[in-house]
């Protein structure tokens, strides 16, 4: 059975950390669903790129997806963060099992949903500091039991491939996308 992956969009969402995930995942032949967090399809990016979701979160939010993606930018972050249905998505996700995919800031919304308590992370910048749960980890990638999160958009592809191998555990064919992109700094472990 194909696994398949929800990303998480609101206004202000960082376009690369999603765009990255969302085509390697495809590439993957892993299906996502893109999800808007907000009540209209249509979000604008960090910095004004038009992008149409491919349903409401609100439509969508009985579904249980094998992992959840969660891009950063700021707006984004605070957006997701105090919106209670993403915060619920998350934790019946969450509770499942299901994989959790903070990107950047986005480690935020997790924070702001206590889902980070006794787990190792990675963020982007200093945002650490505001986090009083969970340990953060100096690396582009961090894996702790259904959590991975990445620092940024540069570690993006890490981020994508992690999530990915980790969800289909193909070797052939991620050995097939790293070698259609040109992309050498990634290999499952």
């Amino acid at each position: 059975m194909s696994k398949n992956v929800a990303v998480l969009l609101a206004q202000g969402f960082e376009e690369a950390e999603a765009i990255i995930a969302i085509n390697t995942l495809r590439r993957l032949e892993i299906p996502v669903t893109t999800l808007a967090c907000q009540n209209m399809l249509e979000l604008k990016s960090q910095h004004q790129i038009r992008m149409f979701a491919d349903a409401l979160l609100e439509r969508k939010s009985d579904q249980l997806f094998d992992a959840v993606i969660l891009p950063g930018g700021w707006e984004a972050v605070l957006n997701l963060a105090k919106n209670p249905q993403v915060t619920e998505f998350l934790r019946r996700h969450d509770e499942a099992g299901r994989l959790i995919c903070p990107i950047g800031a986005a480690i935020q919304v997790l924070a702001a949903a206590n889902l980070i308590k006794g787990r190792r992370y990675v963020c982007t910048d200093d945002l650490s500091q505001d986090i009083e749960e969970g340990t953060y980890v100096e690396s582009n990638v961090v894996e702790d039991g259904n959590l991975i999160s990445a620092k940024g958009p540069g570690v993006a592809f890490d981020f994508a491939f992690t999530v990915g191998w980790r969800l289909n555990n193909d070797s052939e064919q991620t050995a097939l996308q790293l070698d259609a992109i040109s992309y050498s700094h990634w290999r499952p472990n």
